[in-house]
C-alpha cells in the first residue's frame, strides 16, 4: 500500500466506529478519516473531529446541530445534520472506503449511495444485507463495487475462501459464542434483565449487537449475511456454537478440508484486514499463543431457547421481504427490552407475530423494502403495546 486512503466512517461514535480511527490512527501513512458520522453523539464526534481532522461531520438528530457546529467553529470542517445529509456524506467524492458501522436499518440508505458512488464497501452494517441482500447484491455488480467484511465471522469465512474457488467450497461454518445465557435454561430466561444480557463474555460491543447475541438474534442474521456475501444458499451454513471465540468460523470443502480463521476475540483484527486487503499489515498487538486456548469446544445451537436464530432460517427461506419484516420487529423488541417493558423471552413472540402478520412480496424494490420496514415496524409497536397492558 503506497497511497493514503481516504475512509468515511458511518457511525464513528459505535464500538466499530471508535475502533477503526484506533486503526487510522495506528497506521497514519496508510489512511486518513475524511468522512465521520454520529447518530446522536454530538459532544464524541467533535472530539474526533478535532482529532483526526475529517473534511466532513455529520450528526443524525438535527437537535445537535448548533452545539456541534459551534465546537467545530473555525476547525474548517464542514458540518452538517440529518439523515439525508449522511447519506450524502456516504457518496462523498474524496473517500476511497466506506465503513459501514451504523446500527440496524439506518445504515441501508448511506449504503446504497456509497455503493452507487462506485466505494469500496467494508461493511460492518448486517442489517443492510440481511433487509435487501438480493437488491446491495445487485447494485454491487452494477457498480463494480468490493464488499469487504468487518464482522469477525464473515472476515474469517473471506480469509478461507481466499486463492480457492467457490465451486469447491460444500458449506460455511459460522461460529457462536452463544452469548451470556448459553447454559441458562430456558424458565430462567424470562426473569434475565438488560444489564444481564449486555454482560456478553468475549467481546465488547455496542447495547443492539450484544442484545441480538443473547438472543442469538445476531448469528441468524450473519447467517443471511453471509448467505448473500459469499452467495451461498442457507441450506449450505451450518451455526455451531463455539463458546471461546477463538474460531472465527471454518469453510469445509469438497474434498473434507476444512479451513478456518483463528484469533483472539479483538474486532480490531477484521477492521485492519478490511481497510487494508489485500494486504495484510504489521501490528504491535500481542500475538495469539495457542497454549493459552488449550481447550476449543463445539457444539450446536438450542433453538428451543433461542427461536430468533430458527426464524432466521425461516425467514431467509421464505425470501422477498420476509428477512426486512424480522428485522424490523427485531429492532423494536429489542428497544424495548432495553426499556424495560418487555421481558427477554417477549422478543421472540414479537418477530413471530409480526412475520404473521406483516405483508409479504416476493420481488421488493427499494420503495417496498422502506414500506415493508414502516409496516412491520408498526405491527411490531402494536404486539409490544398489547404484550405491556
Amino acid at each position: 500500500m503506497s497511497e493514503i486512503k481516504n475512509i468515511c466512517v458511518l457511525g464513528s461514535t459505535g464500538s466499530i466506529g471508535t475502533q477503526t480511527l484506533d486503526i487510522i490512527a495506528e497506521y497514519p501513512e496508510l489512511f486518513r478519516a475524511s468522512v465521520l458520522t454520529a447518530r446522536r453523539q454530538w459532544q464524541v464526534l467533535a472530539d474526533q473531529a478535532l482529532k483526526f481532522r475529517p473534511d466532513v461531520v455529520v450528526i443524525g438528530d438535527e437537535s445537535y446541530y448548533a452545539p456541534l457546529r459551534d465546537a467545530l467553529s473555525g476547525s474548517g470542517i464542514e458540518v452538517a445534520a440529518g439523515a439525508d445529509a449522511i447519506a450524502e456524506a456516504a457518496a462523498y467524492d474524496k473517500s476511497d472506503t466506506v465503513v459501514t458501522a451504523m446500527v440496524g436499518y439506518s445504515g441501508l440508505i448511506p449504503t446504497i449511495n456509497a455503493i452507487k458512488a462506485g466505494k469500496t464497501i467494508a461493511l460492518s452494517n448486517k442489517e443492510t444485507l440481511v433487509v435487501a441482500g438480493e437488491l446491495i447484491t445487485g447494485l454491487c455488480r452494477k457498480y463494480g463495487v468490493n464488499i469487504v467484511p468487518v464482522d469477525s465471522e464473515h472476515s474469517a469465512i473471506f480469509q478461507c475462501l481466499v486463492g480457492e474457488s467457490r465451486n469447491e467450497m460444500r458449506k460455511i461454518i459460522l461460529t457462536a459464542s452463544g452469548g451470556p445465557f448459553r447454559k441458562l435454561s430456558k424458565e430462567r430466561l424470562s426473569e434475565v434483565t438488560p444489564a444481564d444480557a449486555l454482560k456478553h463474555p468475549n467481546w465488547d460491543m455496542g447495547a443492539k449487537v450484544t442484545i441480538d447475541s443473547a438472543s442469538m438474534m445476531n448469528k441468524g442474521f450473519e447467517m443471511i449475511e453471509a448467505r448473500w456475501l459469499f452467495d451461498c444458499p442457507a441450506e449450505k451454513i451450518e451455526v455451531v456454537v463455539h463458546p471461546q471465540s477463538i474460531v472465527h468460523s471454518m469453510v469445509e470443502y469438497r474434498d473434507g478440508s476444512v479451513k478456518a480463521q483463528l484469533g483472539v476475540p479483538d474486532m480490531h483484527t477484521p477492521i485492519r484486514y478490511a481497510l487494508s486487503y489485500p494486504s495484510r499489515l504489521h501490528t504491535e498487538a500481542r500475538p495469539m499463543k495457542l497454549e493459552d486456548y488449550a481447550n476449543l469446544t463445539f457444539e450446536r445451537p438450542d433453538t428451543e431457547k433461542f427461536p430468533l436464530l430458527g426464524y432466521a432460517f425461516e425467514a431467509i427461506a421464505k425470501g422477498g421481504t420476509m428477512p426486512c419484516i424480522l428485522n424490523a420487529a427485531n429492532e423494536i423488541a429489542v428497544q424495548a427490552f432495553l426499556d424495560n417493558k418487555i421481558r427477554f423471552t417477549d422478543m421472540p413472540v414479537i418477530a413471530h407475530k409480526t412475520m404473521e402478520k406483516a405483508q409479504w412480496s416476493e420481488t421488493p424494490d427499494l420503495d417496498t423494502l422502506i414500506a415493508t420496514n414502516a409496516e412491520a415496524r408498526r405491527i411490531a409497536e402494536k404486539v409490544v403495546e398489547n404484550i405491556t397492558k
